[in-house]
């Protein structure tokens, strides 16, 4: 294994486990949350915070970061159903659309969340622009990642195979 590789891999590694890490968080508040509000009654206001907060960063870094393209969902009774060729056109045309979507909405997501530095969280007292700000990275990943697809269909190369296919061939338990 080489060290670009070895670094991609470990970059990846540390992309999903951030999901990971948060949906853990998530648990722990609500353990928290419980336990205060049935055994203490004392309900704590911040574990709920955390858990919205913690849901956001999961969704939407989740599928810009951490999701692969094979994991995409996709309609796949019209997917799986046409030629690769087909596939390859689907690919191009939803990937410039996808571009063009989050590339034209880009300012005003940034005007946005920019503009969320007046307000505050009302228990952690956090920066709504700190909490938004997964929003671009979401919007920045997503047209790098569809700007990719889109080089590898026009490059003609074979889109992953989808789960439905890999289950025909055996490929998943």
């Amino acid at each position: 294994m080489t060290i670009p590789s070895r670094a991609i891999r470990t970059a990846r590694a540390l992309a999903e486990a951030v999901p990971a890490i948060l949906l853990a968080a998530m648990f722990a508040c609500f353990i928290i949350q419980v336990f205060m509000r049935y055994v203490m009654d004392s309900p704590v206001g911040w574990t709920v915070e955390v858990c919205v907060i913690a849901w956001l960063w999961i969704l939407l870094w989740g599928q810009s970061v951490s999701a692969r393209e094979e994991d995409e969902i996709r309609f796949d009774i019209l997917y799986s159903s046409v030629r690769p060729e087909t596939r390859r056109k689907f690919r191009i045309v939803f990937s410039v659309l996808l571009v063009a979507i989050y590339a034209i909405s880009l300012p005003a997501l940034w005007d946005y969340v920019t503009f969320m530095k007046i307000q505050k969280t009302t228990y952690l007292d956090i920066r709504f622009n700190w909490l938004y700000s997964i929003a671009l990275i979401f919007s920045v990943a997503s047209i790098l990642r569809y700007l990719w697809i889109l080089y590898t269909a026009a490059r003609g190369d074979k889109a992953p195979s989808s789960r439905k296919d890999a289950s025909s061939r055996g490929d998943m338990s």
